[in-house]
């Protein structure tokens, strides 16, 4: 009769709970794009709601409606990235084309989840206001409210189904302590690489930390007579940013830390340059557009600002995909191949959480065994 290895009695599958829980995220990741997708397909078809008098959204309508095209596109991809991460097939996706877009999920949701509620609770306890006085408002307040909740709901459920899923395909690639990898594993090329991407992110951090205390070199007219306590909050978030890039990427590359695993590095990494890059690219597009008022119009250091910012990210995006490309040659691993779990149920071995459905999985076993 044919052996069926398991990695433990209790490991070979995911719980009951687990599954469980991976079905509830699903749901939030989805149900949470349901107002967003709603206002921005009302939009297109020419509704004005949540959109007051005045509002520069109605000055340009042709290309607010392209915008909000791609932007009900992006919020659909939350829903394929969902349904991924939380089905069989979802193991067999290559495993660039599942980390790239789930970058740039986590790049555009980070600053989001972090950085709206420290925006609320400074309008609660300072009565901060989110525009200048006398400006005419964007959008009504309501639509922030529920637009930023949905994309908090996005980040945070999204952010927990990813880490499960790489967990269970990938976690052997983050094992052991850092100061214990090969040097095979962090070459001189990738070394250079991590320490030119930590002194990047110290570069990019030096203009917003001059912009969050309150300095005006470098900014454009309207930047300036625009500030609010938001614009301090949001610059603050992005010189942070910058130091956990730094401090994750040079961990990994100079093998810091003593019993430490490379999981924290990694994910700090991660996260890091997801934030940075995603934002300075989508701030770089935003600046590089015509304008009409001359005041609004991105200053050459915003521009190189924003440009180092895409790059770093890019950089250390580059960077960590060597590094587990390394250690998964190392450790036997199939990185990038899209293995997670047909190929190793078709050796007759189920690893760790390979396959989400545990009922599924238990007749494969079955049909095996027999």
């Amino acid at each position: 009769m044919p052996q069926t290895t398991l990695a433990s009695p209790s490991r070979g599958l995911p719980p009951v709970p687990s599954v469980r829980l991976r079905a509830a995220l699903r749901a939030a990741a989805v149900i949470s794009c349901v107002p967003y997708v709603a206002l921005k397909i009302a939009w297109i078809a020419g509704s004005r709601i949540g959109i007051p008098d005045g509002s520069v959204l109605l000055d340009h309508p042709g290309l607010v409606a392209a915008a909000n095209g791609v932007t009900v596109l992006m919020d659909a991809a939350v829903v394929v990235l969902a349904l991924l991460l939380t089905q069989d097939w979802g193991r067999r996706v290559p495993a660039w084309l599942l980390a790239l877009p789930m970058w740039v999920a986590t790049g555009l949701l980070t600053p989001i989840v972090t950085g709206f509620p420290l925006q609320v609770l400074a309008k609660v306890f300072t009565g901060a206001r989110s525009a200048p006085a006398g400006s005419e408002p964007f959008l009504a307040e309501w639509v922030f409210a529920i637009v930023y909740t949905g994309f908090i709901v996005q980040g945070l459920a999204l952010g927990t189904l990813f880490a499960l899923y790489a967990r269970e395909r990938w976690g052997h690639l983050w094992r052991g302590p850092i100061r214990e990898l090969p040097g095979s594993a962090v070459g001189p090329r990738l070394r250079a690489a991590g320490v030119a991407a930590a002194v990047l992110a110290g570069i990019v951090a030096v203009p917003h930390a001059i912009w969050a205390a309150g300095a005006t070199t470098g900014l454009n007219r309207g930047r300036i007579e625009g500030r609010t306590a938001d614009f301090y909050l949001l610059e603050g978030t992005y010189v942070l940013f910058a130091a956990v890039t730094a401090a994750g990427v040079l961990a990994l590359v100079l093998r810091r830390g003593h019993g430490r695993s490379p999981r924290t590095p990694l994910a700090l990494a991660w996260v890091g340059s997801a934030a940075l890059g995603c934002w300075g690219g989508w701030l770089l597009t935003a600046g590089a557009l015509p304008v009409t008022d001359a005041a609004d119009r991105s200053t050459t250091l915003m521009l190189l600002t924003y440009a180092v910012q895409m790059i770093t990210g890019l950089l250390v995006l580059g960077a960590g995909a060597s590094f587990l490309r390394a250690r998964g040659q190392l450790t036997g691993g199939r990185v990038g191949r899209g293995q997670g779990g047909r190929g190793q149920m078709e050796q007759g071995q189920v690893t760790d959480g390979q396959v989400t459905d545990g009922h599924t999985a238990r007749r494969r076993i079955r049909r095996r065994d027999a």
